[in-house]
């Protein structure tokens, strides 16, 4: 599957050609090396990184989805692998 498709399928991008320039940046990486090409091929297994506003996503492709649809369904054919327990400054009961 085409990069450029991923990224919207996967709800990364809210528009195609969105995520076609996000492509071509050259911002993103597959597997550790960088693409500026949107129509870069991706399968299941491969390690994304993203660059999404002030932050960078690291997801592993679980599954390539056949359509955009809802969220739900988008969130699980990847797996974030950057996760890191968002924990608020004062939260009662820490130290």
């Amino acid at each position: 599957m085409r990069i450029d498709k991923l990224l919207w399928f996967l709800r990364l991008a809210k528009t195609r050609p969105l995520a076609q320039a996000m492509a071509q940046d050259g911002h993103m990486r597959l597997n550790g090396r960088r693409i500026d090409r949107a129509h870069h091929k991706v399968a299941t297994g491969d390690v994304l990184t993203v660059p999404l506003g002030n932050t960078v996503r690291v997801i592993e492709i679980l599954a390539l989805p056949e359509r955009r649809g809802p969220a739900s369904e988008a969130q699980a054919c990847y797996r974030v692998l950057d996760g890191r327990a968002e924990l608020p400054v004062a939260a009662p009961g820490q130290q």
